[in-house]
């Protein structure tokens, strides 16, 4: 019996003491409306840190904030300049939707406009390397129902994916 509880026990100390920071964006092309749509999911206390250093704002909650569109722009300005999307060799400009809090996460909703078709994306994504030399960025882009995913580990940033 000790040695069943050993095994459960040391696995979840494990993940107390050594955190894992992983963040998912997936890319969905939307031949319909011809554009990309964008979602990011982040851990919010790791986001939150984030946005906390880079602009200075000891008090910033994105959780409960005092000033949503204080957060929306901070928001906004981090992920567009740690997320950047290449389609076919032309560099795409992400327009942010919004966010909302679902459980320990941030979903940050962004959408590129007049994206006809897609051959190839070139993707940019160092989302938290600054702040977590262990982070992990997965990426998942869908184009005409075909699902290509990958995974970057701090510091490489670069992925190319082709359809």
């Amino acid at each position: 019996m000790g040695l069943i509880l050993c095994k459960w026990l040391v696995p979840v100390w494990y993940v107390f003491v050594h955190p894992f920071y992983v963040s998912v964006t997936e890319i969905r092309h939307n031949a319909a409306k011809q554009e990309l749509e964008i979602s990011c999911r982040i851990f919010s206390d790791d986001l939150e840190q984030a946005l906390k250093t880079q602009y200075k704002s000891p008090s910033l909650d994105i959780i409960r904030p005092a000033n949503r569109k204080t957060v929306d722009s901070f928001l906004s300005d981090y992920i567009t300049k740690h997320l950047r999307i290449t389609a076919d060799g032309k560099p795409l400009h992400l327009q942010y939707l919004g966010y909302q809090i679902a459980e320990d996460a941030t979903w940050c909703f962004l959408e590129v406009k007049q994206v006809a078709a897609v051959k190839r994306l070139q993707v940019s994504n160092n989302i938290l390397y600054a702040e977590h030399p262990n982070q992990i960025n997965m990426m998942h882009v869908i184009v005409q129902d075909e699902r290509k995913s990958t995974k970057l580990d701090n510091p490489e940033q670069e992925a190319e994916f082709r359809f």
